[in-house]
Parts: C-alpha cells; sequence; structure tokens
C-alpha cells in the first residue's frame, strides 16, 4: 500500500538524496529541517513504522538511495549487516545455513542470515532483514572470502573448508552432523578442498570433538598419515568416547584411536 508523504518526509528525502546520504543518526536532521529532537525522533519511528527507512538501532537509520513514492523499501542483506557492525566496530562472518547455501552444500535458501561476530549476540532485524548474530571471541573469526552483493556491497562470509568444519564443530546449532560427512567427502574427492587445508582450518577453528570426528573421516578417506598426526597429537589420552552421530544413540563399534563410537548403522 502507499503512503502519502508529508512535508517533513519529502524535505528527509529530498535533503538524503542530494547529498547522497544513506546513513541518518539522531540529531541529523535538527538544523537542515528546522525541527526538534522530539519532532525529528517522531519523523524516524513513522517512517520506520512504514518500511519507508530501516533502524539499525535506535538513533540510527538507513535510507534508500531513491525517494520510495510512498512505498515500502528494505536494505539488502549486506548493506544491513556492514552498517550494523560498523556501527559498534565490530568484524563478522556469514556462517551456517548461509554458507552451506553459497557453497551449493545445501539447496535450502535461508530465511535469515547467520553471522559470527565479535560484538553482538542475539537475534536482529534491520528493515525486512533478519539476522541471528552468534557472538565468539576475535580468534574465532578468519579464513573467510568476499562476495559482491547485488547493490555493491561487499559481504563476508567463510571460507568453504571453513564452513565444512564449522558444520562439524558447530553441529547442534547448525544442524550439521551427518550431513556434513558427505559434504567433505564430496569436495575431498572433486579436490576442491585439500586434506591439508582442512587439517589446518580444524585445529585451529575446531574443538576436541570436531578434531576427533574429522580425524576418523580422514583416516578414512585414506589421507596421509603425516596430516593424522597433526590432528592426534593435539588430543590428550582419554578412555571416554564421543558419538559420531550426536543425535543418534551412542551404541556401535569403537574408533579407539580417536575415541569415537560409530553409531551411524541402524
Amino acid at each position: 500500500m502507499k503512503r502519502r508523504l508529508g512535508n517533513l518526509e519529502r524535505q528527509l528525502f529530498a535533503w538524503t538524496q542530494l547529498r547522497n546520504i544513506r546513513e541518518l543518526r539522531a540529531g541529523d536532521l535538527v538544523a537542515p529541517l528546522g525541527i526538534t529532537p522530539k519532532q525529528e525522533r517522531e519523523l524516524y519511528s513513522r517512517l520506520a513504522r512504514a518500511r519507508m527507512i530501516a533502524q539499525v538501532r535506535r538513533g540510527l537509520y538507513l535510507v534508500p538511495p531513491q525517494l520510495p513514492l510512498g512505498s515500502t523499501w528494505t536494505p539488502n542483506d549486506a548493506l544491513a549487516l556492514n552498517t550494523l557492525m560498523a556501527d559498534c566496530d565490530g568484524r563478522y562472518q556469514v556462517c551456517g545455513p548461509n554458507a552451506f547455501n553459497r557453497y551449493g552444500f545445501s539447496e535450502q535458501i535461508p530465511n535469515r542470515i547467520y553471522a559470527y561476530n565479535n560484538r553482538i549476540s542475539g537475534a536482529r532485524t534491520i528493515g525486512a532483514v533478519a539476522l541471528t548474530l552468534i557472538k565468539v571471541g576475535d580468534a574465532r573469526l578468519g579464513d573467510t572470502e568476499t562476495w559482491q552483493s547485488r547493490g555493491g556491497e561487499t559481504i563476508v562470509y567463510s571460507s568453504r573448508v571453513r564452513t565444512l568444519v564449522d558444520a562439524v564443530y558447530d553441529w547442534s546449532r547448525f544442524d550439521g552432523l551427518p550431513r556434513a560427512y558427505e559434504w567433505i567427502r564430496r569436495d575431498l574427492a572433486a579436490k576442491r578442498v585439500t586434506p591439508g587445508a582442512l587439517v589446518t582450518a580444524t585445529l585451529r577453528y575446531g574443538d576436541v570433538g570436531a578434531i576427533r570426528r574429522i580425524g576418523v573421516l580422514l583416516e578414512q578417506a585414506g589421507v596421509a598419515p603425516r596430516l593424522l598426526g597433526k590432528l592426534k597429537g593435539t588430543l590428550s589420552a582419554s578412555s571416554s568416547t564421543i558419538a559420531w552421530i550426536p543425535t543418534r544413540p551412542k551404541r556401535g563399534p569403537r574408533n579407539a584411536r580417536w575415541g569415537v563410537t560409530m553409531n551411524d548403522k541402524d
């Protein structure tokens, strides 16, 4: 449904377009439009409710490059995420289901953006862009690739090999197992990732569970003992085992070298 613009709304869009402004903050319009802070807050609120501008947080808004002529507008995923992260001086990388789809592991198109970052935890919505933000330490950020969005924005994704490791490491959040095992097998067979790169990423971004499970998988794939030794060398001796597929009953033969119960058989 189209909405008629009032005088202040028209002035806002004319002022931002003339100056090529894409972000507005509290206080930006008080002097240019000759309004009070209260009038400015109400103006932002009206336009955000009408989905003609997008609230990033209280006091920070994104505006369209062209007058929406009374129709709704939303930023794209990259613009929304980049603006939010720049505002809090944070780093991020899109991960999980979005990366699974980006690299062709899954055909499912997520209805929200998942991103590891070093500033914010929880769900946010910016315009029509739904975000799930997963706060991690700086050391867990890295091994990334950049892509250009349709709007010309650069967006940062976890790399292909990092995405495979995260599918095993963060299996409970991303429903990564057991399907990640097949993704890794296919990528190794097609030489889209190398065993060495997978070992390096696992050691840097995995935990004990990921190291054990990926160790079993690489051993099954006949990877060189030297690379398997890099993984095994980080594990301390333990009599306990973890499940190959954590969502299934922990019954089956035990892989003693890696401490994994192979419960993949019905």
